[in-house]
């Protein structure tokens, strides 16, 4: 394959896939490095963003996705009408503001800083595949260790923890997911 038809096959990959793949599986799916995987990546990007396409390539920590620009989606919604998506409550969002702040971050220590229990929250990001359980901390009981998922990070359309806001600012009150 020429390295100049890198771009579209890729493009073709991430339209079938549909959801974030991660890049060592395209660096093997293409029989090419990393590196030319990241070239072919950011010369995907750039033809859609110089051809005022509708798509766009997104980041998602060690993934990457085909998604529509932001800026189209009264037109996709028009179209599709979404059923309305459920939202998280004010306790799960300071869950999930905790988990992504302090991870890796214990029950007991999520607890702590909420004041009350948390069985539910964490319940209900775990099964909407926010959070992640990662381990046991090493201390007595070993209690298990939470942190964020790649899917918290393309909800919230960030490409890595650095992008959260600084920790002194208010968690949102509700968030649809």
């Amino acid at each position: 394959m020429e390295m100049s038809e890198v771009p579209g096959i890729l493009e073709a990959l991430l339209f079938v896939a549909g959801e974030p793949v991660p890049i060592p599986d395209l660096c093997e799916a293409l029989l090419l490095t990393r590196i030319e995987v990241e070239a072919a990546i950011d010369a995907l990007s750039d033809q859609l963003l110089l051809d005022k396409r509708g798509l766009r390539v997104k980041r998602h920590g060690d993934s990457v996705q085909l998604s529509t620009k932001p800026e189209y989606a009264p037109y996709i919604e028009k179209l599709l009408q979404p059923v309305k998506r459920q939202s998280l409550s004010q306790a799960v969002m300071e869950t999930l503001s905790i988990v992504a702040y302090r991870q890796p971050v214990t029950r007991g220590e999520i607890e702590a800083v909420r004041g009350v229990k948390c069985d539910y929250s964490i319940q209900m990001l775990l099964n909407r595949g926010l959070i992640r359980e990662a381990g046991q901390r090493e201390t007595v009981g070993r209690p298990t260790l939470f942190v964020t998922t790649d899917a918290f990070l393309q909800h919230f359309d960030l490409e890595s923890l650095a992008d959260l806001p600084p920790e002194k600012q208010e968690p949102a009150e509700e968030q649809e997911i």
